[in-house]
């Protein structure tokens, strides 16, 4: 059997490799077979085929056993440190180094405004797990921290992870009351009066919402990074914001921001739990998205009824 190609710089067929693994390791193509749950005579001829691509024998055949030949011995070494490998790099996604530590990471915004004072309610639930939470923007390499699930505001698309819908959430501006008695803003049509506080990142543009509900605006000089900065300039009566519900409900309860207008958007984006598919199964983590898919549940609770919400 010819085979066209540098050997050294491709593979074996992994099927071959990994009967040769368990032929060897049990020294029988029998056991093999019966720890596969296939013949011996599959066993064999995938070894013959992996012998040929090899050019080399890797067993001495005897009658009631195998016994490996010095380049058997050789494959075998390096196949027991391979498939050592990959059988700890399953263990590490589907089992969980640190069962009784939640390491969470999400947006610093939905971390202040919406997840962080809810959490009481979590550890009460489950007082014997640690909750570690970062925040950040960066969406987290899994491969190189200890972080078990990620909270991200996106269209759900992340290389390499499985994303789960949350949430969605409302776009709609607001400003403290002061501000608001200051320059008589009650409706979307009263924006054109405002000082409009812009955030740089493109799902807050102030421009696609004005344009989606049919209003003017009035001068945007302010602008800053991060939804964070951008509800401590409305709560610092520097102008009107546009905000999320979900970081804006709370002071709108405590009296803090009120909401121009009763017309909403809900945003192309949404909020997703992200992880390796495996790291979903780990018993910590389903524990707490069980638990953040009922707080969601109630948020949703909390839309105003009297918004006319259009879809962006």
């Amino acid at each position: 059997m010819s085979i066209p190609g540098d050997p050294h710089k491709r593979m074996p067929p992994l099927q071959g490799l990994y009967y040769f693994y368990q032929a060897a390791h049990l020294g029988s193509f029998k056991a093999a077979a019966d720890t596969l749950f296939v013949t011996a005579a599959a066993i064999s001829q995938q070894i013959r085929l992996l012998e040929e691509w090899l050019g080399t024998p890797l067993f001495y055949r005897q009658h009631r056993k195998v016994v490996l030949t010095p380049e058997g011995a050789i494959l075998f070494e390096h196949t027991q440190q391979g498939f050592s490998s990959i059988q700890n790099g399953v263990w590490l996604i589907n089992n969980d180094p640190e069962p009784h530590r939640l390491a969470l990471s999400t947006l610093p915004s939905f971390s202040q405004h919406w997840l962080v004072p809810r959490m009481t309610s979590f550890r009460e639930a489950h007082p014997s797990l640690s909750v570690l939470v970062e925040s950040k923007n960066e969406l987290n390499s899994f491969e190189k921290s200890s972080v078990d699930l990620c909270i991200r505001y996106g269209k759900g698309q992340y290389a390499g992870l499985t994303s789960q819908w949350l949430m969605d959430d409302l776009l709609y501006p607001v400003c403290h009351p002061l501000y608001q008695a200051q320059h008589q803003l009650h409706t979307v049509d009263d924006l054109q009066r405002a000082h409009l506080i812009g955030d740089i990142w493109p799902d807050m543009d102030w421009g696609r919402w004005l344009s989606l509900v049919g209003a003017r605006g009035g001068c945007s000089a302010l602008a800053y990074d991060g939804a964070n900065y951008v509800l401590e300039g409305a709560l610092s009566v520097q102008g009107v914001a546009l905000a999320r519900h979900s970081l804006a409900h709370r002071y709108q309860e405590e009296g803090k921001l009120v909401r121009i207008g009763n017309i909403a958007v809900r945003p192309a984006f949404r909020y997703h739990l992200c992880a390796p598919e495996g790291y979903f199964r780990r018993e910590k983590v389903i524990q707490f998205c069980e638990w953040i898919r009922q707080q969601a549940d109630d948020f949703r609770q909390t839309w105003p009824a009297e918004l006319t919400i259009i879809e962006g």
